[in-house]
């Protein structure tokens, strides 16, 4: 625990059923679960619907984000995510692939982690790489939140004027950066 609230964005995600509930379903339960484990919700963005990615890997998402706050280090609220993917059937057995329940810390304030070399590795990874890659901690801001439509327009809803401390960008700027495809394609529910 770091004894001082830290401000946390957090992307979800699901696009499979977990019992007898929707994907939609679940995102609304996750953040019930979150709060029941003492994560303090500030805001909860639209939910979307957004194409599988990568393409074709499977149904469609639905995908949400949420502005936490949290006295807990970033390893620790990791875990919890984990935790709760786990309660919600998540089963990590290939990355990228289709999953109950998704749970991604995508900024802590405005800190870079671990520090700026690691970023910057993970970062510039080649895309062929990326899927096969996991790092073995916490990168922050999240290596590929620049480059995702499904992570930035539901972000734009409840943080727009976050700045990306490497880039220098705002949450409005990266989604305009985006193509316009990638954007429409994402589409609130």
């Amino acid at each position: 625990m770091t004894g001082k609230p830290a401000k946390v964005l957090l992307a979800a995600g699901a696009n499979l059923p977990f019992g007898e509930n929707c994907p939609k379903l679940t995102l609304r339960h996750a953040v019930f679960a979150l709060s029941q484990a003492g994560v303090v919700i500030r805001a909860v963005s639209r939910f979307f619907s957004t194409p599988c990615f990568p393409a074709g890997a499977g149904p469609d998402y639905v995908n949400a984000a949420f502005e936490v706050e949290t006295e807990a280090d970033p390893e620790t609220l990791l875990q919890m995510l984990h935790r709760i993917e786990h309660t919600f059937g998540r089963a990590r057995a290939q990355r990228w692939g289709m999953r109950t329940l998704d749970l991604d810390v995508v900024a802590w304030q405005n800190r870079v982690l671990p520090d700026r070399a690691e970023y910057d590795r993970w970062q510039s990874l080649p895309p062929e790489q990326q899927i096969k890659a996991t790092p073995d901690r916490l990168i922050l801001p999240h290596p590929r939140l620049q480059d995702r439509a499904f992570v930035l327009v539901p972000l734009a809803d409840i943080a727009p004027d976050w700045r990306h401390p490497v880039l220098g960008q705002t949450v409005r700027e990266m989604l305009a950066a985006l193509p316009d495809e990638d954007v429409s394609a994402v589409t609130p529910l």
